[in-house]
Formats: C-alpha cells, structure tokens, sequence
C-alpha cells in the first residue's frame, strides 16, 4: 500500500503498459484516472479495477482536452498526486520514406501532448502545494539511433530530455519528475510493430517479436507489470531523492 491516499491519472491508461501500471497503483492503494482515447476502452478497465478507478476520454494532442480531463477527474476524484505520461504512438517508416503527416502525428502525440499533459499537471500541483510525482514513459529507443523508426525514436530522446529538464524546474516546488524506458516490452503496442515489421521486412507475423526476445540479455520480451513495478517506485517515497532520471527497465540492452 505504498500509494495509499494518492490519486494517480494515467494516460494510455486503457490497454498494455498503461493498464498494468492503474492495476498496481490500484492495488497500492491509489485513486486512479484511467485515461484513454476511447471511453469505452478506459471505462471498461476502470471497472475491472473496481471502485478505486474512474474512467476518463482524453485526446492528449489537444491541450483543451487534457485542461477539461484534469478539471473533470479533480471534481470527481480529488486533487492529483500522481501523473503517468504513458499515451503514445509508433510508426515504422525508413528514413528515406518518412512522410510529414507521420512525422507530425508522432510528436503531436509523443511530445506535444506529452509536455503539456505534464504542465498542465503540474501547475495543479504547485499551485494547490502538493508534493507530487511525475512519471514520463520513454523508450529504449530514446536512448540510440533507430534505422526504421528515426522519427519514434527522436520523440522518445525528446521525452527524456524534457524530463531532466521539468526536474530541475520543478523539485524546488516538491514535484519530482522522473521517466521509464522501457525495452521490448509484450504488449498489443508491440504486436503492431511486429505487424509493421512482417509488412515492410517481409517478415513472418510473429518473427520480429521472436528475434527482439532472443537478443535481449534477459532472454526474453519484458511483460507489463515489470513495468508497473517501476511505475510503482518512482511514484512512491521510495524514490523521494530521485529527480531527473530515466529508468532502463529493459533486460539489460541498455546500460548507463
């Protein structure tokens, strides 16, 4: 019950990465906002979690929406504690193929709506003193050059940066901000990749996947409550004296 009290809003919240992360903060004792691009998908997660959860639509490309979520789930939920910038896309195009409307739609969503997710967040926080934590999702990607994914794997460089530098804005106000990079993680995000893999490498449905989880030193693909585990540290006063930092959870295929 290391979250107990706090309320948590999760974006991406309605599948993968996402839901694992409100089932634990659940099941430590959270309130948590399930926020999802659809409202069915996050209602439907929200009440296998039981009374403890609530879900929310969100669109995090649209600032208006997001300042009409945090209004909403304030009302409903109470004043939050815990935000968890987990919404996000992929697209799988080679350098050379990489159109603008991509391009656009991945930092649309992976930065812009990232960045103002957490400022609108955190103004809430400072302005009513709470002492609050901020957990960006990254990537392994963020951490290298990625061949096919260029444009994903510069959002994700992106996210990183923006996490040290919301940390040191924000610690002096008591709002910690942290991120995850997760590695080759086997959820319905991945099985996409995968998809997009067999389409354009001429792959077998299914080999991608299999060859990602046979080269990580772990041995396998990563599952989402390792994850949430995570999730579940930086958020907690665990990681009190943790600020700026970026947590490879990945099976060992980045090391820093």
């Amino acid at each position: 019950m290391r979250l107990r009290g706090k309320v948590a809003l999760v974006t991406g919240g309605a599948g993968g990465i996402g839901a694992a992360i409100a089932e634990r903060y659940v099941a430590e004792g959270a309130r948590v906002i399930v926020a999802d691009r659809s409202l069915a998908a996050a209602e439907a997660v929200a009440a296998r979690l039981g009374p403890a959860a609530f879900g929310f639509a969100v669109d995090v490309a649209s600032i208006p929406a997001v300042e009409a979520l945090l209004e909403a789930a304030e009302s409903r939920v109470g004043p939050l504690d815990i935000l968890v910038n987990n919404a996000a896309v992929y697209d799988l195009q080679p350098l050379l193929a990489v159109d603008p409307d991509s391009f656009d739609r991945l930092f649309a969503i992976n930065v812009r709506g990232l960045f103002f997710t957490m400022q609108a967040a955190a103004r809430r926080m400072v302005a009513a003193g709470r002492r609050g934590a901020i957990i960006n999702m990254a990537s392994q990607a963020g951490r290298r050059g990625e061949a096919q994914s260029a444009v994903y794997a510069a959002t994700k460089a992106t996210v990183i940066s923006l996490t040290q530098s919301a940390a040191l804005a924000l610690v002096k106000d008591g709002v910690r901000v942290n991120a995850i990079a997760p590695g080759v993680i086997d959820t319905p995000m991945w099985d996409h990749v995968d998809a997009l893999h067999a389409k354009l490498d001429g792959l077998p449905v299914g080999e991608k996947k299999r060859q990602v989880g046979a080269a990580v030193p772990y041995g396998r693909m990563g599952v989402a409550r390792e994850i949430a585990g995570a999730a579940v540290f930086l958020a907690s006063d665990d990681a009190e004296y943790v600020v700026g930092q970026t947590l490879n959870v990945d099976g060992g295929n980045v090391l820093s």
